[in-house]
Parts: C-alpha cells; structure tokens; sequence
C-alpha cells in the first residue's frame, strides 16, 4: 500500500508542497470545493436455518474451501456469509489550458456490507436439546465475529482515505483526473479493502479450535457422539 500510494502521489504531484502556490492551485484550492469521502458500513442481520443434515452442511464447508475439508471431518454448523465492496466515484473539475493542467476534488463513496448471515444448524439436531444448544452458541461466537468486525474494519478504511487525500484537490494533465482518480480506486483502493475485510477469516478460524473441537466431542453425555457415531466428529 505504501509503495502504491507514492507512486500515485508523483503521478498527481504539480508542484513540491514547499513552492507557492501558482494562480491555477489557489482556484483549486480556494473553490474547487472539499474533498469528499463517504464510508458506510451495513450489516443485514441474520437467519438460521435448521433444513440441511450434516453431510450436506459438510458438502457445502468443502466446497467453500476449494473442496480442501479435512479428511473425515464432520460440519454441524456452519455461519456463511460474503463481505460486498461497491464504491463510487466523481467530482468536480478545474481545467486550466495554460498549463496544460487540470484538477478534481475527488468525491468517493464507498459501501462495506455483509448480505443477512445464515447460521446452519444440523437438521439430525432437535432444536432446544442440549447438542443443539451447544452447536448453535459456537456459531454465534462466528456470528458475533463477523458482526463485530465490521466496524473496525471500516474505522481503518476511513483512516487510510483522510490520510491519502487530506482534503485537497488531485492535479493531472488535462483529460487525465478522472482515469487516474479511478485507476486509483481499481488498482489500489479496491484490493486493499477487500484485504481488510478478509482478515475477520483469521479471527474465524482461531474459534475452531483444537480444544473447542474437543469440548464439543464431550458435551451433552454423548449426544453428539450417539449421532455421528461412525465418523469422526469436528466442528466449524
């Protein structure tokens, strides 16, 4: 990131920061109007489904991980959910045929949102039994995870745009501010939220454990066990 944000800083630099200010600058400046960028984050609640038997839950854990499960794993609930990123850009232009030079003020509104998180719940489970209990407060720490990071992931974004752009206007050849703004965004921008929003997976796997797979197998008198008796038994 770092390196990228200097590359763009020399593609849009006019002049060096300690020079005055040439007439074109003071327009921009003065009345090109504010940098502007609009950061939300929406989350969408969540659902819970009691409708897929744990082979099918484990199917669909497999699949989730380019087929990559576990030998014998065993999923009896499983939180699934995909993190959006949609972002918008414009903003208003200042040309300046005398230099040859144009400016924007960039206007960025960037959407951080999770669709409604559905929890399975293994349908071979009777809702309120013990097991059922049991599996379902796990998957609520996953949801809680999710739920939680939300926020923290968009307080970081929103601290790496005011940085980048600290309200001022962005120069380029003239033609050139609106292609290199979105570039920007493309190249730079766009990857690098969808990495912040790709970190919660590390949180998500910390919860699963060694020693939770090894609570889950001993809850309940057997319960668990009784069930899936002929498989080895894990949890996601």
């Amino acid at each position: 990131m770092k390196l990228l944000l200097a590359l763009v800083l020399w593609c849009w630099a006019l002049a060096a920061a300690a020079a005055p200010r040439t007439d074109f600058q003071a327009r921009c400046e003065d009345t090109i109007g504010e940098t502007l960028s609009v950061l939300t984050g929406t989350q969408n609640g969540f659902r819970i489904d009691n409708t897929v038997g744990y082979r099918g839950l484990t199917a669909m854990k497999g699949r989730a991980t380019n087929g990559r499960a576990r030998p014998g794993q065993v999923v009896l609930g499983l939180t699934r959910t995909e993190s959006r990123v949609s972002i918008n850009v414009g903003g208003r232009l200042l040309t300046d045929p005398a230099s040859g030079y144009e400016c924007i003020a960039p206007h960025i509104e960037i959407k951080l949102t999770y669709p409604p998180i559905v929890v399975f719940i293994s349908r071979e489970f009777r809702p309120g039994s013990c097991a059922y209990e049991e599996v379902l407060a796990h998957e609520m720490r996953h949801l809680n995870t999710y739920l939680d990071y939300l926020p923290r992931a968009e307080s970081r974004v929103r601290q790496a745009l005011e940085r980048r752009f600290e309200d001022k206007p962005l120069y380029a050849r003239i033609g050139q501010a609106q292609t290199l703004l979105q570039r920007e965004i493309d190249r730079g921008w766009m990857p690098y939220i969808k990495s912040e929003m790709a970190k919660v997976e590390a949180l998500q796997a910390a919860i699963d454990s060694p020693q939770e797979y090894a609570r889950l197998g001993k809850v309940c008198g057997g319960e668990v066990q009784s069930l899936i008796r002929p498989v080895r038994k894990s949890k996601t």
